[in-house]
């Protein structure tokens, strides 16, 4: 067999064995470890909680000139939950929107994608609490910015189900799990919390129902108008007699 050395490494080698070798250090352990050893520095940022979302956007957007009526803050706080970049990002457009004057919640449900989850929520938690006054007022207002009737009654069927999902959560670990369950985000799953302990798994079935109704009625043309349907099943919702939509498919 013919073997080929190279010239030079036999050279290298042969100059080697004369030194001491050297132990190489040991590798870093961990990322954290990595960076020190290059002499940086590594600062641990927590993701904020539910209630911290809204000081954090008061004291961003008191840095950045723009101001935030009380109604805004909470709009702005329920679309973007606890996503700082995006607070950031949020609060600029505002502000250059705004200009001077003071942002309103009707500026955050013109600009801001997601408010009109946050409006839903609003929308979900008077019919929780049995609220019929500010639950048609919500329903109302969210009809009037142009929200389409099925758009409304998809995410108010998708936060009935947040909810059944918050009321088995437990810990911080158990909403970050369920958030991706449902592809939703730990931060809607803490802030239905509250009230999900007010709703039993049979108020969420029964949820189900009353909106399934609502849109069979719709998609059959049964009932008088679209609009109609959906306030009947906003109405149910909210335990007024009369209202139950899934007589209509009984006809």
């Amino acid at each position: 067999a013919l073997v080929l050395v190279s010239v030079e490494r036999l050279a290298a080698g042969r100059s080697r064995r004369g030194q001491r070798q050297k132990t190489p250090n040991p590798p870093p352990a961990n990322l954290l470890d990595a960076v020190e050893a290059a002499g940086g520095s590594v600062e641990r940022i927590e993701r904020l909680a539910p209630i911290e979302v809204p000081r954090w956007i008061s004291a961003r957007a008191r840095l950045h000139g723009v101001k935030l009526d009380a109604d805004a803050m909470g709009s702005l706080a329920s679309a973007v939950g606890s996503d700082t970049e995006r607070i950031e990002q949020e609060i600029k457009k505002l502000g250059a929107y705004a200009g001077d004057a003071s942002v309103t919640a009707a500026d955050v449900r013109a600009l801001v994608s997601g408010a009109i989850e946050a409006d839903v929520f609003e929308l979900t938690q008077a019919v929780v609490r049995k609220d019929t006054r500010t639950a048609m007022a919500t329903l109302e207002r969210l009809l009037t910015d142009g929200n389409a009737v099925q758009q409304i009654l998809a995410l108010l069927l998708w936060q009935f189900r947040v909810l059944l999902f918050a009321s088995a959560m437990r810990s911080n670990a158990d909403a970050e799990r369920m958030a991706k369950a449902i592809r939703s985000s730990p931060y809607a799953i803490q802030r239905a919390t509250a009230f999900a302990r007010r709703v039993t798994r049979a108020d969420v079935l029964r949820a189900y129902e009353a909106i399934y109704a609502a849109d069979q009625v719709i998609k059959t043309g049964r009932a008088e108008s679209d609009v109609a349907a959906l306030s009947l099943c906003v109405l149910d919702l909210c335990g007024v007699a009369n209202a139950d939509l899934r007589d209509m498919l009984l006809v």
